[in-house]
């Protein structure tokens, strides 16, 4: 039985869809633009204000949209009725889990508090748009699909 769970859920873990691949294809390189490229710039712009903690902000904004990618994608499947509210809760979680990491490293890290605020800020605002951007994308093709597939189911 336990195992017939595991495997189903090993399935949906494994299954990639398109969706989930180019929402990962472009997530990825921005991880990796803000991780070197706007780690590289903030510490040869304002190296005493740097911080040994940067690369692992972009780490967590890419796991959480991992985590975001993989719950969307479930419910695509199983409540199609339900995206915009799966979508919205997701943007809660990563809000409270940003104030809950933000809130444990400042009392961890006094002294570099601010900083780490503040280049938290910033990138989740960079994802935010991100984010907005692809999921805008994604329910305007899905929605010109549909429309398409209406067109074609009234001329045959």
């Amino acid at each position: 039985m336990w195992t017939e769970f595991l495997i189903s859920n090993l399935k949906l873990h494994i299954d990639v869809t398109i969706t989930k691949r180019n929402y990962l294809f472009h997530s990825a390189p921005l991880t990796v633009l803000i991780g070197i490229v706007g780690g590289w710039a903030y510490f040869s712009i304002n190296p005493h204000h740097y911080f040994g903690g940067y690369p692992l902000i972009p780490v967590f904004f890419l796991v959480f949209g991992m985590f975001m990618i993989n719950m969307i994608e479930s419910c695509r499947y199983r409540m199609p009725g339900r995206m915009l509210q799966i979508y919205l809760l997701m943007r809660v979680m990563r809000m409270l889990a940003s104030i809950i990491v933000m809130l444990v490293y400042c009392v961890a890290v006094r002294e570099e508090a601010k900083e780490f605020l503040l280049t938290f800020i910033v990138n989740y605002l960079i994802y935010l748009i991100y984010d907005s951007w692809f999921f805008f994308t994604f329910e305007m093709n899905r929605k010109l699909k549909k429309k398409k597939r209406q067109e074609n189911e009234t001329i045959a």
